[in-house]
């Protein structure tokens, strides 16, 4: 009887199987012929050493040197895994088993399909991966997409579902782009804005109850009162596989939401590996929760620092401001009187110089003091209803009464409709005039300064743009601090006290870039105001 005639019986196996003698192959049953894609003669004439070359490189640098003790029979293993590369160019994982011929120099090799446990390696090697990585995430969006795509490249299709009161809704996921588009269709807007009653999918609730997670050999069925007829139908036609998982995403002990996998390899063992996963991403989620909760105390902490020091400075500021108002307002009062006593007299060109330099010099040191009286003094608003546009067109018109453009022109732009607000009449003008005088000295002699006033969800917003150098990055930080300025000329208060007043208004005011060139102050008040006032210096 031939070798070939003796293993004969192996050939009914559903397994690959090969007989091997020293360094020759007595018998290949069908099964290995069809995965090989060889014929029986071809494989018997072709060397053990030359068939181990279809074995993975990462495999063949460690199986290669045991063939020869596997040929004396000392190799010590009955069980090796291994990926081999089958019919078409392909890889797969097999477990190769050892067992003894039917005489002593032979030796029987089956190949056992293995994908199932590779697969599984390859997804706990990735989701131990994913969930380092997802530590260092610092936003909750961030760390549900790492978890679908490290979920998806694992084969399986993933929905992240988020719990919304008693709402779900789709958040993020990765299904075939062509049955999201169908069933975007169908319900008539994007899936992610479907809210479907956690009442209607049952055994979510019991996920949610148990904190334990479902698997399902039919997912459709448990999907029947969870989506319309015509998107069920239409899920069933694009989805061949009907295993799924439904594992639960808990966050500081409430229910987030759920991990919603798909995927025809999803087997138990893959299923509990994902459920474990899923706590995984809880605490992840929970991380990023406590990242953001710290940075808001440690942004409120600065908050209150910096208004902390801004006050201390008011309050040193508002001393100084009481002796400056005894010690220099009196003798500028005496000097603007004898200036309008000489005003009176027949002066001659040079006199008549010298005193009109004097007024404007004794002017200017008056409005200083008054600015810096601005500043420091306790703002006390008197909220009445008022219109922010009107007011703002009363703030120009007096610049042009006064004469106090030059040659600056500006514009006034007041969206329709308006809501009024209430606010003080008073203080919101001087802030206005602040920010207008700020910008005509900013502007080149015949720029042009644009004043807006609209309406924003906080209430209204008040902008100022000029053409001017604009404010650097490094200086916007500092420019509403009393004494800030990049102006030889400047004092540094105007915007002080648009800060002030913009406070106490409840509102906010910044600075950045306009664009093509210059500086754009907002402010943004509230429509309503408590009547607070700030604390007094002392």
């Amino acid at each position: 009887m031939s070798d070939t005639a003796e293993y004969r019986p192996l050939d009914g196996l559903p397994v690959p199987a090969l007989v091997v003698r020293g360094d020759q192959v007595v018998h290949a049953n069908p099964a290995l012929l069809s995965l090989l894609g060889l014929g029986l003669e071809e494989v018997r004439a072709t060397p053990v050493a030359r068939l181990l070359a279809r074995a993975a490189p990462s495999d063949r640098a460690w199986l290669e040197p045991l063939h020869p003790e596997n040929a004396l029979g000392k190799m010590a293993a009955d069980t090796l895994w291994l990926r081999v590369r089958v019919a078409g160019g392909q890889e797969r994982t097999f477990c190769m088993r050892r067992g003894s011929g039917l005489r002593p120099e032979d030796t029987l090799l089956m190949l056992l399909d293995a994908e199932g446990e590779a697969s599984m390696r390859r997804l706990i090697d990735a989701l131990v991966t994913a969930s380092s990585e997802m530590v260092r995430c610092r936003d909750e969006q961030a760390v549900l997409e790492m978890v679908v795509e490290t979920i998806h490249r694992q084969g399986f299709y993933i929905s992240v579902m988020l719990v919304e009161g008693d709402t779900l809704r789709h958040g993020p996921m990765r299904h075939e782009p062509a049955a999201v588009a169908a069933a975007e269709k169908l319900y008539g807007c994007p899936i992610s804005e479907v809210r479907f009653p956690l009442s209607s999918v049952p055994h979510l609730e019991d996920v949610f109850t148990q904190r334990k997670a479902a698997f399902h050999q039919d997912i459709f069925l448990a999907l029947q009162r969870f989506h319309s007829p015509e998107v069920l139908e239409l899920l069933k036609r694009t989805y061949t596989a009907r295993r799924a998982l439904d594992a639960p995403l808990f966050v500081e002990g409430a229910p987030y939401g759920v991990l919603s996998v798909q995927g025809e390899a999803l087997t138990p063992a893959s299923a509990a590996t994902l459920e474990l996963f899923a706590r995984q991403v809880g605490g992840a989620l929970e991380n990023v929760r406590h990242h953001r909760l710290a940075a808001a105390r440690l942004a409120e902490v600065s908050r209150l620092q910096a208004e902390l020091v801004a006050q201390e400075r008011l309050t040193v500021l508002g001393e100084a401001a009481g002796v400056v108002a005894h010690e220099v307002r009196n003798p500028l009062s005496a000097i603007l009187n004898v200036v309008a006593v000489l005003k009176r007299d027949t002066l001659g060109p040079v006199s008549a110089s010298a005193v009109e330099m004097l007024e404007e010099e004794a002017t200017r040191l008056d409005a200083m003091v008054r600015d810096l009286l601005d500043v420091v003094r306790p703002l006390e608003p008197r909220p009445r209803t008022l219109h922010a546009g009107e007011l703002a067109q009363r703030t120009l018109e007096l610049f042009q009464e006064r004469r106090q453009l030059g040659g600056v022109r500006v514009s006034l732009d007041e969206e329709p409709d308006l809501p009024t607000l209430q606010a003080d009449e008073t203080l919101l003008q001087l802030a206005m005039e602040n920010l207008v005088r700020n910008a005509v000295q900013s502007s080149p002699p015949r720029g042009e300064v644009r004043m807006a006033v609209g309406r924003v969800p906080e209430g209204i917003l008040i902008t100022v743009e000029d053409e001017g150098p604009g404010v650097a990055p490094a200086d916007a930080q500092r420019i509403f601090e009393p004494f800030f300025t990049t102006r030889a000329t400047g004092t540094g208060l105007g915007l002080a006290v648009v800060r002030r007043v913009v406070l106490a208004h409840g509102g906010t005011v910044s600075v950045g870039q306009r664009p093509g060139g210059g500086a754009r102050f907002e402010l943004r008040l509230p429509l309503h105001l408590e009547s607070r006032p700030l604390p007094p210096s002392r």
